[in-house]
């Protein structure tokens, strides 16, 4: 392969990729994961018994992106949104894409079709949506989306995770990424390690490191631009039914973990919540950031639950009680900001408390 490959790809597109991805994690801002498929809101949904309707799920979100636009743009710079969701409009008329941009917040996408069996493994898994992605990015680039989102998920076990599916989820990834760049969005990659099990915090990160030097291997190989690229890993942190670890050996082996496998050409690292509780979430990026290793990355949050339990709860699908599911949304949001600075002193609990947000062998 010739040594000039990297410059032969349009300095245009370069610029174009890197400006978006330093606009998602510039300072204090982070990304609002609203990507939940049909069959995941609607366990939201029945959890405040209300039903799962096309309706009912557009009232959601409208709360969520008609929010107060001075506010809620110093802290969200990114919302990642679901097929359906990116072509449903406001009670105005206002499409949300539109509603968005008002907010000076980025519209993305998720791009991925869910996670199958991947045969010859022990209950391991890939990620499928490959096929027309290209046609499909494309398309989404037009109807006003600049980054993407794709999942694909490991799991620790015994002889967990295999060879295969590490090199299996991290060629599926750095295919994903090369064709978003080829259609002008920033590829989010998540290569998500599940926390199910009884592993301790040692056994988490020597897979969180064997995982992403297997991605980033993938992505040098597919002459992906790093640059225009953010990364969405879970945060190193012991199986959900190990005993628990504090904030800051969590953030000792994040940020160790990263520093040995993540090129610092990365433009940012927005975490994945993974069932932490909503406060653990903000106390956990808080301490990352205060960590006093190398980060020569931005790391701050994509979170789905971790930002939303509360908000949902207080709505509670009463047309009467958005703005409280609103204010719960800007208390979540500026505390994940704050965190994302590595300023946040804690103690913000929300409408959910600080109940725990595991669901087991998590699905979107």
């Amino acid at each position: 392969m010739p040594a000039d490959t990297y410059t032969k790809a349009e300095p245009e597109l370069k610029q174009e990729l890197k400006r978006i991805a330093e606009a998602i994690v510039a300072p204090g801002k982070g990304i609002l994961a609203a990507d939940e498929s049909t069959g995941t809101i609607g366990k939201r949904l029945q959890s405040i018994n209300c039903e799962n309707t096309e309706d009912n799920r557009r009232a959601y979100r409208q709360l969520l992106f008609t929010t107060d636009k001075d506010v809620i743009s110093q802290h969200i710079s990114g919302v990642i949104l679901y097929h359906e969701t990116l072509y449903q409009k406001a009670d105005d008329g206002t499409p949300f894409v539109e509603l968005l941009r008002q907010r000076n917040i980025i519209p993305g996408i998720k791009v991925d079709l869910g996670v199958v069996p991947l045969f010859g493994t022990d209950d391991e898994c890939t990620t499928q949506g490959l096929d027309n992605l290209q046609a499909r990015c494309v398309q989404y680039k037009k109807d006003g989306c600049d980054f993407a989102k794709w999942r694909c998920v490991l799991k620790i076990g015994k002889d967990k995770p295999s060879k295969l599916a590490i090199l299996e989820n991290a060629n599926v990834l750095a295919r994903y990424a090369s064709i978003c760049q080829s259609a002008r969005i920033v590829p989010i990659v998540e290569p998500e390690i599940l926390p199910d099990g009884d592993h301790d915090l040692a056994r988490c990160q020597q897979v969180t490191e064997e995982v992403l030097a297997a991605v980033y291997k993938a992505l040098s190989d597919h002459n992906v631009y790093l640059e225009g690229t953010l990364l969405k890993p879970n945060m190193v942190t012991p199986g959900q039914s190990a005993p628990k670890a504090t904030p800051q050996e969590i953030a000792a082996a994040t940020v160790t973990a990263l520093s040995r496998t993540v090129p610092p050409a990365v433009t940012g690292v927005t975490f994945l919540s993974g069932g932490q509780s909503e406060e653990e979430a903000s106390v956990n990026l808080d301490a990352i950031n205060k960590f006093p290793g190398k980060k020569p990355w931005a790391l701050t949050f994509s979170y789905g639950r971790a930002l939303q339990a509360s908000t949902i709860r207080a709505w509670g699908g009463k047309p009467d009680q958005v703005a409280a599911g609103q204010a719960e949304l800007i208390k979540r949001a500026k505390a994940n900001s704050d965190a994302a600075l590595g300023k946040y002193a804690g103690g913000v609990v929300g409408a959910a408390g600080d109940a725990g947000l595991f669901v087991a062998n998590h699905a979107y």
